[in-house]
Formats: structure tokens, sequence, C-alpha cells
């Protein structure tokens, strides 16, 4: 067994080259990774290397570049595998992100299986990517699509959940792992037990929870995850849909063309075997390499000690917010991951976020796609710090210092 690396989140910074800089004199302290993380020098190199060394499409070429284009490729859907503990490599979909994961999903595993009077749950604090997609399907095919109740904490009412199982024909319940907007850490296998209990499916959001633990998808049994490359430090325009094989088996492609094909006539075609039935046209072949890359990255560490670092940023950061005047934390669930959101008192969260970035702090303000939530709280939006493994206790003290000259400026 390969020796782990020991972790030290100075040695750790110094993977990531775009932390070196300045903005506005400043010295970067950023703290928006719940939309996208930096990227480590070695997933830098490795799209690079694909460039320089290895460029050709995937498993049609006949020459040694296809050969080894092939190779990187299929071997980081093999990673993917391994990272996630899926069974089979060929339940592991190249698509953009989260997003294009969750649109498959609905159309695909939608369209077959929603009747007139069906309902799809998802949680009323869902990013806006795995409600629209529901929507879509649902006003096709006459179905509807309800939330599952959360409270002003943050909190998902399971209860509530059961009742709703109860009285709907439920075919799909599809949550986030971790909130993007509150941070909350979903019960996902409760909800996964307690669908499957009524003859639902379920399908996970887990952009923002991949990075921060291990995830077992055979240990949850659930039918469908996805994930986004980018928020594991790998590059933009890559994603992951897990499906179980039997599922992915049984429903249509989602787009037609090259690839995706077995025989084509005007008679009549044929669909290729998995993965490459739903991966239509010449794939993202450098940042499906990039991601293999941020996977290794990730696995060369002990995960707890990844865990236990950014729950002491956390912990810490919404120490210094119970202690700073003018604060008010928003969404504060019993457990909670990697995101820090809150207003100040009398400022807009526009504002504020502004002031932060003259000051050199890079942080999100707005509803961060989660408007049905948002709502609920009668807020127009929040300022989001967000953490990852790169971050130390310094950053959280520039981020409180900074808050300290916005009251000053307001």
């Amino acid at each position: 067994m390969t020796q782990k690396r020991m972790f030290n989140v100075d040695e750790v910074r110094a993977d990531f080259p775009i932390l070196e800089q300045q903005i506005n004199g400043q010295p970067l302290v950023y703290l928006d990774n719940a939309a996208t993380t930096q990227k480590p020098n070695q997933v830098i190199d490795a799209l690079s290397d694909y460039y320089r060394c290895d460029n050709a499409n995937v498993h049609r070429g006949a020459h040694t570049l296809s050969d080894r284009a092939t190779h990187k490729f299929e071997a980081a859907r093999e990673k993917v595998r391994d990272f996630i503990h899926a069974v089979h490599s060929h339940e592991i979909i190249w698509t953009k992100g989260t997003t294009e994961s969750i649109n498959l999903v609905a159309y695909c595993y939608g369209s077959m299986v929603l009747e007139e009077g069906d309902t799809v749950l998802v949680s009323a604090m869902e990013h806006h990517s795995n409600i629209v997609p529901w929507q879509l399907i649902a006003a096709r095919k006459n179905a509807q699509v309800l939330p599952i109740p959360v409270s002003d904490k943050g909190d998902m009412a399971l209860e509530a959940l059961e009742n709703l199982l109860q009285q709907h024909s439920v075919k799909m319940v599809s949550i986030a792992h971790v909130s993007n907007a509150l941070g909350t850490i979903n019960p996902i296998s409760d909800v996964i037990d307690l669908a499957h209990r009524h003859g639902a499916r379920v399908l996970v959001d887990g952009a923002q929870g991949i990075s921060h633990w291990p995830v077992d998808v055979q240990e949850l049994d659930v039918d469908f995850y996805a994930f986004s490359g980018h928020k594991m430090f790998a590059p933009t325009g890559i994603g992951v849909l897990y499906g179980k094989e039997e599922l992915l088996n049984a429903m249509p492609p989602f787009l037609g063309g090259g690839e995706m094909i077995e025989t084509v006539s005007f008679a009549g075609t044929t669909f290729n075997q998995l993965p490459f039935k739903f991966e239509a046209g010449t794939p993202n072949i450098a940042d499906v390499i990039g991601l293999g890359a941020a996977i290794d990255y990730l696995e060369q560490f002990e995960r707890q000690q990844l865990i236990d670092h950014e729950n002491d940023i956390l912990n810490y950061a919404f120490k210094q917010a119970e202690e700073c005047q003018g604060v008010n934390v928003i969404g504060q669930a019993r457990h909670r991951a990697g995101v820090l959101s809150f207003n100040l008192q009398g400022a807009h969260p526009s504002d504020v976020g502004m002031l932060l970035d003259q000051q050199g702090v890079a942080v999100r303000t707005g509803h961060h796609c989660a408007q049905p939530i948002m709502a609920q709280l009668g807020i127009p939006g929040t300022v989001r710090a967000s953490f990852s493994i790169y971050n130390h206790r310094q950053d959280i003290d520039r981020l409180f210092a900074a808050l300290e000259k916005v009251k000053q400026f307001l």
C-alpha cells in the first residue's frame, strides 16, 4: 500500500498557484469554494501533458496518440468507480456537470416512469438545478413536483417526507447531499431507506458533498448520484452521473450522435452498450483526465485528516460569527459542512461582497440558485463563505477583520 501524505495546510496551499496572488493590493483569501474549488498543480499539469503529448480522440483512433488518450480517459473512469465504490465502471457516465447529470435522469428515467398524477419530491432547500428539470418533465407528464419541508434552521423533516411518501404516488426523491446555500448535511441514508420502502427511486445531488468526505454508493444503496469535477479540484465542464446498472440499461438515450450508436440505418438504429449509450459525440477528454488527477490528489491523503481540518475551519468560522456584532448566521442545522451563510445587519449582501472583495476576500452573495429557501426565510440572499482544504484560520481572521471595516464604511 502506498504511504499516505501527511496533511499540512501550508504545504497544500503551495500546491494551488492561484492562492499566491494579490487582489486589490491584498493577499487573496478565497472563500467561494461552494461555487468552484481552485486547481492544484497536479491537475493543471495533467491537462497540459494531455494537450502537449497525447491530444487525440478516444476509442476510434488507430494510432498511438489515440491509444494513449483512450487509456488515460478510461483509467479516469475506473478511478471514479473506485472513488465512489460503484460495482462497475460502466455505471459511471461522463456529463458536463451535476446539472446535466440531473437533467439526464429527469428526461431519461423520468420520461420512462412518470405518469399522470405521479409525484417527484425534492427538498425546499434544493439548488434550482435539482428543481427545474423535474418541473419540466413533470409538466410534460401531468405529474407534480412537491417540496419536502425544511425548518428555518435548515433541517429537513423526515417525518414530513414519510407523510408525503404515504400520501402521493412518488416515483422519485431527488435531494442534495449538502445544501449549497445553508451547508446542511442531509440524512441521505435515511431518505434512501424511506423512499425505497415506498417504492420510489432516489437521486442524490452530490455536488457539495463529494469533496468533503468519502461516498460509497453501494453502502448507501442510492439509485443515482451526481457530482461536478470543478467542486473537487478538477476542471470545469466535467461531471459524473452514477446510476445502477439495471436502471441505466432500461433508460433511453439522452442525446443522439456518434459513440452512442451500435448500428445506424434508415430502417432503424441500435444503441451502444453502457456507458457509451449516454456519451454522444466527442467527449471532454482533457477534463476527464483532469478529474482523474484530482481524485489522485485527494486520495494521497488520509481523508479523515482533511475532514478534521475542514471541520476545524467551519467551527472556527461559526465561533467568530457568533462574536461579531451585527452578523446574523443563516442556517444552523444540526449537521453542517463547509458553508457559513450570513447577513450583516442593515446591509445588502451584494454591498458586503463588493466591499470584502476590495480587501482581497472572495465570497459569494445572492440567493445561490436556491430562491425557494430564501423566500421561506424572507431574505433576498446571503453572504456565503465556503471552505476547502487549503483554507486556514488566518483566512477566517481576515474575513472578520474585513467585515469590521465593512461595518465602519456602511
